[in-house]
């Protein structure tokens, strides 16, 4: 096993490819790297480059033989929209990521960033969630699919490491939020679909707002801008085939995110839970203790990071109300 913290310093002149730079996620990333200096980053857009088409990925990473990717492309979604389409969520997370990491070995990409998710973990994993809970159990019913797809791309990570020698490197994030997210009333995750319900709730003058489920699973956040911080700063400190956890290591109940939210765009109604609504996994809280060891922790509080969030979100109303 290669040591954990050896030390690999980019070259701020490297090109580096980000997959999904437009969403938000690649996009933190993009702002981050811009901001230390990386002088030529690259990334397209879908309608440019569709991740899921095999023989395009190849050709367009032979045009420009990146020195680093990150693979920041997903299809994502919240609960509704992971037992609603999991074929989907399946299928296409799994194209991508096989298509973006066979063509960065193709063109000997050494250095490589596989982002995956904490649905990653069985759903009654001991908390907090260490990174050897994986496989140890089922995972949660409403993410399977998602969940399956991203334990196969660290796998591949894990694989070309052994065959191929490359510095690839999977790191798991927990729940993430901020600027950029997916406000769809349906198909987006947890933080950001409470925000425009509360305030379409404020602006409408509404009495009461419905949350679901019971209000007790509890989550753990991080905001995008910590997230594209520790992406860096793993591919300078980090290198190892053992997955790594990124999140905060602390968490709050669902009703307490509900009533932050609410403070944070000032509505004043009564705040109801629906308890005919599935809660998903009880409880997720990641064990950031290797990610502490090497020396980086979150930054933004959850009060401030949902206020920013939130201010974001208003002020961009006409854009994310059509997503």
């Amino acid at each position: 096993m290669s040591d954990l913290s050896a030390p690999y310093p980019l070259d701020r002149s490297a090109r580096v490819y980000i997959a999904g730079h437009r969403g938000m996620v690649g996009s933190a990333i993009w702002r981050r790297l811009e901001g230390e200096g990386f002088t030529d980053l690259i990334g397209a857009p879908s309608w440019e480059l569709d991740l899921r088409e095999r023989d395009d990925v190849f050709a367009f990473l032979r045009r420009h033989r990146p020195d680093v990717v990150i693979d920041a492309a997903a299809r994502v979604g919240g609960i509704h929209a992971n037992s609603t389409y999991p074929a989907e969520f399946l299928s296409s997370n799994l194209q991508v990521q096989l298509n973006l990491m066979d063509a960065a070995n193709d063109v000997a990409v050494d250095r490589l960033l596989f982002l995956g998710s904490s649905c990653i973990y069985p759903k009654h994993a001991e908390q907090p969630i260490r990174e050897s809970s994986l496989m140890t159990g089922p995972l949660e019913a409403t993410n399977d699919a998602y969940a399956i797809a991203k334990i196969a791309g660290l796998m591949q990570v894990q694989a070309v490491r052994r065959q191929h020698g490359r510095r690839w490197i999977s790191a798991m994030p927990t729940n993430l939020y901020g600027p950029g997210d997916n406000f769809h009333p349906e198909n987006s995750h947890v933080l950001p679909s409470l925000l425009r319900r509360f305030v379409e709730a404020r602006d409408s003058g509404a009495e009461q707002v419905v949350v679901w489920g019971s209000g007790t699973p509890r989550r753990e956040f991080l905001h995008v801008d910590d997230l594209a911080e520790a992406a860096l700063f793993l591919l300078e400190n980090y290198d190892s085939p053992e997955i790594i956890n990124l999140g905060t290591g602390t968490d709050v109940s669902i009703r307490e995110l509900a009533l932050l939210v609410a403070e944070a765009v000032g509505y004043r109604g009564e705040v109801v839970q629906d308890a005919s609504k599935p809660d998903g996994t009880p409880r997720k809280l990641l064990d950031v203790s290797r990610l502490t060891e090497l020396g980086w922790t979150a930054r933004t509080p959850l009060r401030e990071g949902i206020a920013q969030t939130a201010e974001w979100y208003e002020a961009n109303l006409s854009l994310v109300r059509s997503s």
